[in-house]
């Protein structure tokens, strides 16, 4: 029984450590830092004049989702709770 226990402690906390890597800051400006330099080089193998400054939308488009995420979430979870009461009725 202390072995169950014990792995399911352990993977609370690897589930809890894997949640905060998704929603952590350094996850975001590493995917946006990759997302930039990516474009740029898409752009300047294309032959795009001022691709450093172009390559800012995709990057800018990632950003601006990941900051409305956590409101559109709370969203859905509203919805989502709100239907399952309705349903328990």
């Amino acid at each position: 029984m202390e072995e169950q226990i014990f792995k399911i402690l352990e993977r609370n906390k690897r589930v809890e450590m894997e949640k905060a890597w998704e929603t952590s800051l350094t996850r975001r400006g590493i995917i946006a830092g990759i997302t930039y330099i990516t474009a740029c080089v898409f752009l300047w193998q294309i032959g795009i004049e001022g691709f450093y400054l172009s390559a800012l939308v995709p990057t800018g488009g990632y950003t601006i989702s990941t900051l409305s995420l956590p409101w559109v979430r709370r969203m859905w979870a509203e919805l989502k709770s709100k239907a399952e009461k309705t349903r328990k009725r």
